[in-house]
């Protein structure tokens, strides 16, 4: 199947999961941040699916992006050659293979106590812990994350991470060293 094959069965696929769990296009777009017509337009094939619209739209779903697009199965799901990095006490699986632009990376530091030595240098940080605890010294804040939570910043304010002290901590790191930003487009659901 090509991908304008698979792009082009998106927005009946976005209609059906939408119709089957009996979401309106409002409470969707209420749920997701995005407008009512541009929902409406990706379902009916006038607006092209991106990764900034499917994110929200299958989280709001509670489904993998896989099965929000129906892309099709890509043979052995292993990732080889990548070999993890030791810097500062920290282990880093590179998830990006290209040199410059927005690079990725799964990290893994282990449980230790440290005193903070905020550093600064160009370019913009997301931080999203998978487990653990992470303590995020960032400029005058000095916080906490926990699974699930997410911090992004200019690394031109001082800032340090690293393990909260009570275990290893895992987390995704996507660094843009020319100040690229992630672009989150989902407002959170109110308590």
């Amino acid at each position: 199947m090509s991908t304008e094959e698979v792009l082009a069965g998106v927005g009946p696929r976005l209609k059906q999961m939408r119709k089957e769990r009996e979401v309106t296009l409002a409470a969707l777009s209420e749920a997701t941040g995005i407008s009512v017509s541009t929902l409406s337009r990706l379902e009916s094939g006038l607006r092209k699916p991106s990764l900034e619209l499917l994110l929200p739209i299958a989280q709001a779903h509670q489904v993998a992006l896989d099965e929000l697009v129906g892309a099709p199965a890509v043979g052995d799901p292993r990732v080889r050659g990548v070999k993890p990095i030791e810097r500062y006490g920290r282990t880093h699986w590179p998830l990006t293979r290209q040199p410059g632009g927005l690079q990725a990376f799964k990290v893994l530091e282990p449980q230790r106590r440290l005193d903070p030595e905020p550093r600064t240098h160009e370019g913009y940080e997301w931080l999203y812990v998978l487990s653990g605890k992470l303590r995020l010294v960032l400029g005058e804040h000095d916080v906490v994350l926990t699974a699930g939570e997410a911090a992004e910043f200019d690394t031109r304010v001082p800032h340090w991470f690293g393990s909260a002290g009570e275990g290893p901590v895992e987390f995704l790191s996507l660094f843009g060293p020319q100040g690229e930003r992630m672009h989150v487009r989902a407002r959170p659901k109110q308590a």
